[in-house]
C-alpha cells in the first residue's frame, strides 16, 4: 500500500507523530505505525491476563468471608457501597446489575465479568478497601514487608493499579506506546516499565506470569523489532 492511501485511512493527524520520530520517511513511519499496534497487541494480552486474575483474585477473597453473593449485595440497602461515598461504583454494578437480570441473564460470574478494571481498582481505594472489611491486600500474598520508608499498603496499590488502568485505557484508544509522554521520538521506556509493573504485580499475587504468559509474551521480540527500526 502506498503511504498516501495508508495516511487517508489511518489521518494525517494521527501519522504525524510516527512521520516526525521518523525524520519525515514516509516508508518507515508506515512500518512503525504497524509495529506499534504489534506492541499493542502484546501488553493488551498481558493487561487482559492481569485483570483476569486481580477479579478472580478479589472475588476469591471476597466470597471466603461474604459469601457467593457478594457483588450483587454490595449494592442493595445496607451493602458495601450503599453510600455516598462509594456511589459511582455502586451505580455501575446496579446498573450491569439491573441489565443482566432484566435480561434473564444474571449470574455472579457474568456480574464480575461485566465490569470493567476500575471497579476492581477502586477496591483499594481508601473508602471502599474499609467498606470491604480491609482484607483484599491478601490478594497480593507476596508482597513484600512494609518499612518506614515503604508501605505495601491499599493506598500503595490503588496507586500501581492506577497506572495499568492509564495504560489499559490508552490502548484501547489506539494511543501510541512506543514513544515517551513528553519527547517526539522512539522511546520504549514508558511501556517496559509498565510491563515490568505488571510483572511484579502477578509475582506479589503468588503467580509466574512468565509461566501464564508462555507462548503468547512476544513482548521483548516486538520492542527489539522497533529499536531495530530507529536505528535504520
Amino acid at each position: 500500500m502506498q503511504y498516501s492511501e495508508f495516511e487517508h485511512i489511518i489521518s494525517p493527524q494521527r501519522m504525524k507523530r510516527y512521520l516526525v520520530a521518523c525524520g519525515n520517511r514516509k516508508r518507515k513511519a508506515m512500518t512503525l505505525y504497524k509495529m506499534n499496534i504489534r506492541l499493542s497487541q502484546e501488553v493488551y494480552v498481558l493487561v487482559n491476563y492481569f485483570e483476569i486474575a486481580l477479579r478472580n483474585s478479589i472475588d476469591r477473597e471476597m466470597i471466603s468471608v461474604y459469601g457467593e453473593e457478594w457483588l450483587k449485595e454490595s449494592v442493595m440497602a445496607g451493602g458495601f457501597f450503599d453510600n455516598d461515598k462509594c456511589k459511582d461504583s455502586r451505580k455501575i454494578i446496579q446498573k450491569r446489575y439491573s441489565t443482566l437480570l432484566n435480561n434473564g441473564e444474571y449470574s455472579h460470574s457474568k456480574l464480575l465479568s461485566t465490569l470493567e478494571f476500575g471497579i476492581w481498582r477502586y477496591m483499594y481505594s481508601p473508602v471502599q478497601y474499609k467498606q470491604t472489611g480491609q482484607i483484599l491486600l491478601k490478594v497480593f500474598v507476596n508482597k513484600p514487608k512494609s518499612s518506614p520508608e515503604m508501605q505495601y499498603n491499599n493506598k500503595f496499590f490503588f496507586e500501581e493499579l492506577q497506572y495499568i488502568n492509564t495504560l489499559r485505557n490508552r490502548i484501547a484508544h489506539q494511543e501510541p506506546i512506543c514513544f515517551s509522554h513528553v519527547t517526539k521520538e522512539i522511546d520504549l521506556t514508558y511501556i517496559r516499565k509498565q510491563y515490568q509493573r505488571i510483572m511484579m504485580l502477578f509475582g506479589y499475587m503468588g503467580i509466574d506470569g512468565a509461566r501464564l504468559l508462555k507462548g503468547f509474551d512476544d513482548f521483548a521480540t516486538v520492542c527489539k523489532g522497533i529499536e531495530r527500526l530507529e536505528n535504520i
